[in-house]
């Protein structure tokens, strides 16, 4: 059997590999249903919405992602955890635009519910940054 912290790293690896095949669904269930978003400059984003976004990210014309998690810090307390990352982020689109590159930290608690870890609260401190394009 896994440890706590074991798990928590498969969701993320499995978070990325599913976002990057453009599956929403395996995302989405990851996701608690009282689950809210934190992002500079924009109101808090609930997993209905967050599914909306998902959703319209595996259509065929939807950009593809590419991306790289770094977990910094795990701490598990009981059935919470939190989790520190640094996160980076390309988003390349289908019509031949310039890929749009973001990086940064995210800070996610976690909750564990009939014994599986979801993503109860994430916040992403992601910015722009350079994008050579590749």
């Amino acid at each position: 059997m896994q440890s706590d912290e074991e798990q928590i790293r498969a969701l993320v690896s499995t978070w990325m590999a599913a976002t990057q095949a453009g599956d929403a669904e395996t995302v989405l269930g990851l996701i608690a249903d009282d689950a809210v978003f934190l992002m500079p400059g924009r109101p808090p984003m609930y997993k209905s919405e967050f599914a909306e976004g998902m959703k319209a990210q595996a259509a065929p014309s939807a950009p593809s992602f590419e991306g790289h998690s770094e977990i910094r810090e795990i701490t598990v307390a009981g059935d919470w955890a939190f989790m520190w990352t640094r996160l980076s982020v390309t988003v390349k689109p289908k019509n031949g635009s310039a890929p749009m590159a973001r990086d940064g930290h995210t800070l996610t608690v976690l909750k564990k519910q009939a014994g599986k870890w979801l993503v109860a609260r994430d916040a992403n401190m992601l910015t722009p940054s350079n994008c050579s394009g590749a």
